[in-house]
């Protein structure tokens, strides 16, 4: 993988990693288009690419990250449903992870739901993320869940969770943002030490691709973030929907065609 192809998932991270469109349906789609071949490092770079992406999150809401120990016991509560799923059906997830028309079908199944989201749950009485019980926090976990289900998309899951429990779509939105920290960094502590435990090492070249590209998902994501909590409060998830159709649409194209989607 070169530094440009590296820049290209970057920012494909950035952008769909807290959007309901599913980063992994991206992932696949941008890296077969570029050639870029599947290997231990390319996986690797592709879990940990997210710490950036993290970092915007914390960047943005800097005071949540200070205030009460309630705030993070909320998010462990949230997160332990993934810990629980994540280890108990750890096998079963690594194959589906392995098929692109898994991911195009749960591309398409999702997109459905959320042409319909803004209906079924109209504007939630919970504007502040602070100010969800406990409980709440467990059942949104629950709900992310369902994103081990590869194309179903992390953000959409915990979203679309948030609102069944009265969170207004920004509250919601950002809880699923602050779950996103203790869950990605888990799942990218995860990969870097199975890579380890398998025998790889990360070379100086690597390495320096790693940092260019959770700097440039850093950027993006913050730009990312910004935008789509505007766009999502005043014109909800239609759009998403849509568009989670067409991606769907296009990765079974490209399946019927014969083209070699790889999951990476």
């Amino acid at each position: 993988m070169t530094i440009f192809q590296g820049i290209i998932l970057a920012i494909i991270e950035g952008l769909t990693e807290f959007l309901p469109v599913s980063s992994t349906g991206h992932m696949i789609i941008g890296s077969s288009l570029m050639g870029i071949q599947s290997d231990e490092f390319v996986k690797l770079f592709t879990v940990t690419i997210q710490l950036g992406a993290i970092l915007s999150v914390i960047a943005l809401y800097f005071k949540y990250f200070f205030q009460t120990f309630g705030f993070y016991f909320k998010l462990l509560v949230a997160f332990l449903p993934a810990v629980f799923f994540g280890l108990l059906l750890s096998d079963k997830i690594d194959q589906l992870m392995e098929s692109a028309l898994g991911v195009a079908i749960a591309l398409l199944l999702g997109g459905i739901i959320l042409l319909f989201v803004d209906k079924w749950f109209k504007d939630g009485e919970i504007d502040n993320p602070n100010d969800i019980s406990y409980g709440t926090a467990f059942k949104i976990g629950l709900f992310q869940c369902l994103s081990m289900i590869p194309g179903t998309s992390r953000s959409a899951a915990t979203i679309v969770g948030g609102m069944s429990q009265r969170l207004s779509r920004k509250a919601a939105a950002e809880f699923s943002f602050f779950l996103a920290v203790p869950t990605m960094f888990g799942a990218t502590t995860k990969k870097l030490y199975d890579f380890y435990k398998d025998g790889f090492i990360i070379s100086g070249d690597q390495i320096n691709l790693l940092i260019i590209g959770n700097i440039v998902a850093f950027i993006v994501a913050m730009l990312a973030i910004r935008y789509f909590l505007t766009f999502l409060q005043t014109k909800g998830f239609r759009i998403f929907g849509w568009y989670r159709i067409i991606v769907g649409g296009i990765i079974l194209l490209l399946l019927g065609s014969g083209y070699d989607l790889q999951v990476i």
